[in-house]
């Protein structure tokens, strides 16, 4: 096929380590999108920065449903170049991109439409609800882009080509990063500017992906980006994509509620500590997100070719690997999470809750790291669906139990103790399960 690397011969290490380093350095600059939002929102205080954290959790709640499409993406033109159907793969590429662009329509409209009623969930004080709902507002018309530049993302991942991802996003992270201080400070546009720069960032993003498809590369032969949608293809990629796509979106849900509880118990700044915490957490999710792609990748066409003792291999392989980063991790938030956390929100009130968050939540890290590495291992097989029964089953049990937790007069740590418990549960259980079922499928 046309613009692929197989990935079915060759050194397995040297393969894995090629296709996941673009891939989380991919993630990092998703991340960095927020987290340079956030430390530039945060010099202008805690207040903006839970107006911006609050609009954090309902862009994480799209980015989840955009992982229909990259996941979708990534399982099912990879199996097709492992089974050597070009035919499918430009089929499931065009199907992938075309249902993107019809879901991101509508959620971004709706986002717009109901921002109101949604942000006032939060229970902020009015001015800083205010400034939630226009920076919704914004960032919602930028969500086809997102959607869009997600499909491509997985389309590019699928065929072995993760760096080209990786170049993309990190002009787009640099046009945000020049942005934000001029926009927020320089016009000063405060929050809208950090909303109108990361708009602007996303555009160019994809621009930049229709560019190198239509103008540079002949990936897979070339194909169209809409086609008249086929029951075959959308089915299997429904299939595929909406497991994922739900049990992150259902954790953004749950997040929500979490959010909530946390405003309650610790007003906008146990708010703030929540999402802020969350998105530095997310080094660690983003470094194993990267070696579970790759992974999934890699099984994928693998699996799909009959190489059954080279999945083995990888398994193996990337878990020792995300095991170290994991333990690193732990160790960088329970005995330096205040200091970590200050890098963004330089409040000592700020800095102090936001420490407990990162130090109580450092336990949990290795767990992390090892059950987004299994849902790589499972999403590579085709089985996206054990996966999310784990997810969405731990990720509803952080409710009863922070409300448990609430009840016994631990305030607002109670919330993170909760998040911290049913991580380790969720990687214990995962993995597990992977073991059981590892004898009858490789």
């Amino acid at each position: 096929m046309q613009g692929i690397k197989s990935l079915t011969q060759g050194p397995i290490n040297r393969q894995l380590f090629n296709l996941a380093i673009p891939i989380m350095a991919t993630s990092f600059i998703q991340m960095a999108y927020s987290l340079t939002d956030m430390a530039w929102v945060g010099r202008l205080g805690s207040e903006a920065v839970a107006a911006v954290g609050a609009v954090g959790i309902l862009t994480w709640m799209s980015g989840s449903i955009a992982l229909l499409n990259k996941v979708g993406s990534e399982v099912s033109v990879g199996q097709s170049i492992g089974a050597r159907s070009e035919q499918d793969a430009r089929q499931f590429a065009s199907h992938n991109i075309s249902i993107a662009l019809l879901i991101s329509v509508c959620w971004g409209a709706l986002l717009f439409l109901f921002a109101s009623p949604i942000l006032h969930i939060f229970e902020l004080k009015e001015h800083i609800t205010e400034n939630a709902i226009t920076y919704l507002r914004i960032v919602s018309t930028g969500l086809p882009f997102v959607f869009l530049s997600a499909a491509f993302t997985g389309i590019y991942n699928a065929a072995g080509r993760s760096k080209t991802p990786f170049y993309i996003s990190g002009t787009g992270l640099i046009m945000n990063i020049i942005l934000d201080p001029l926009f927020i400070f320089g016009f000063g546009w405060g929050t809208v500017g950090a909303a109108l720069a990361t708009w602007l960032s996303e555009a160019t993003v994809f621009g930049i992906f229709v560019y190198q498809l239509r103008c540079k590369d002949d990936l897979l032969g070339g194909f169209p980006f809409l086609t008249r949608l086929k029951g075959k293809y959308t089915k299997r990629i429904f299939r595929l994509g909406l497991p994922v796509a739900t049990l992150n979106t259902l954790f953004a849900f749950v997040n929500m509620f979490l959010s909530r509880t946390a405003s309650e118990q610790g007003g906008h700044l146990g708010l703030m500590a929540f999402t802020t915490g969350g998105q530095i957490e997310a080094i660690t999710w983003n470094t194993s997100q990267g070696f579970s792609t790759g992974l999934s990748t890699f099984i994928a066409q693998n699996y799909a070719a009959g190489e059954k003792s080279r999945v083995k291999k990888a398994w193996r392989t990337t878990l020792w690997m995300t095991s170290i980063f994991g333990t690193l991790c732990s160790l960088l938030f329970i005995f330096f999470g205040s200091e970590v956390f200050s890098i963004f929100v330089p409040e000592p009130d700020a800095y102090r809750i936001g420490g407990d968050f990162l130090r109580i939540d450092g336990y949990s890290q290795i767990f992390m790291m090892l059950e987004i590495t299994m849902q790589g291992v499972f999403y590579g097989l085709g089985k996206t669906i054990p996966p999310a029964i784990i997810s969405i089953s731990c990720n509803y049990m952080r409710i009863p139990v922070a409300l448990f937790l609430v009840h016994t007069g631990m305030g607002v740590d109670a919330i993170w103790w909760a998040v911290s418990a049913t991580t380790i549960a969720k990687g214990t259980i995962l993995t597990l399960w992977f073991i059981i079922i590892k004898r009858k499928i490789l």
